[in-house]
């Protein structure tokens, strides 16, 4: 029997969703497509998967180069002997920094937009190209709180992240009907993981462990979208910890 393929674009830390999106598709049997930036930590976290009896291939790709994302996918429609064309795709990247407006440059404002919005469509286009042919798949985006409404320093990451979320909308209503689950994940809190807890150890502190999301829990939440009856789809959810205020 061959092995399903799933493709895990915006993978960084080890400790980051990413990376937790990865070990739960390798621990349901997926061959994995590790893809983010920095060749030696997907390297990590492909060999990682790998010990752990996975199995997994590191695939350098930046998500706002449309020949890149071009290229992964080819990979991702023939990903070896023994391995199925891709039916799940989880698009991960982002970055969010807080930025007065007035102090927001208009590259920076672009900067978020590729990351967080373009990069999206890129993926999301060349996954609904190789799956919709096929009849199945899912694609799923990890979305923010801050897609639903904006606030003062984050202008430029909200406008990212509502973009994105509109891709996915659009890709729902559009592929759905051909057989592509289509969900956006909306993140509504800080996550547990590399980057919060090194660059903003004072908060983690203060939120303490029941008020930051468990990379591990996203992960899991994810995966029950993808096994999800398609005659009951979700098309968008939101995460929080059980203290975060809405």
């Amino acid at each position: 029997m061959s092995m399903p393929t799933a493709v895990v674009v915006g993978v960084g830390a080890e400790q980051g969703l990413g990376a937790a999106l990865c070990r739960r598709f390798a621990r349901a049997g997926h061959h994995v497509l590790v893809a983010g930036r920095t060749q030696a930590r997907i390297a990590g976290i492909a060999a990682g998967l790998a010990a752990a009896g996975g199995s997994a291939e590191a695939v350098p790709t930046d998500a706002t180069v449309e020949a890149e994302v071009a290229r992964l996918f080819a990979r991702a429609a023939a990903p070896g002997p023994g391995r199925e064309p891709a039916d799940l795709v989880a698009f991960n990247a982002g970055n969010n920094r807080r930025i007065d407006i007035l102090d927001v440059a208009a590259a920076e404002f672009e900067d978020f937009w590729r990351v967080g919005c373009l990069a999206g469509f890129l993926v999301g286009r060349e996954a609904a190209r190789l799956m919709a042919p096929l009849g199945r798949g899912t694609i799923l985006f990890t979305g923010a709180s801050a897609s639903l409404r904006g606030k003062p320093g984050y202008a430029h990451f909200a406008a990212a992240k509502a973009g994105l979320r509109m891709v996915a909308q659009s890709m729902a209503r559009e592929f759905g009907p051909q057989g592509l689950h289509v969900a956006h994940v909306v993140i509504d809190g800080g996550i547990a993981g590399e980057r919060l807890l090194t660059r903003a150890p004072a908060l983690a502190e203060a939120r303490g462990e029941d008020g930051l999301l468990s990379v591990e829990a996203i992960a899991e939440s994810y995966w029950q979208l993808h096994r999800q009856h398609r005659s009951a789809w979700t098309q968008e959810i939101d995460l929080r910890p059980f203290r975060e205020p809405f």
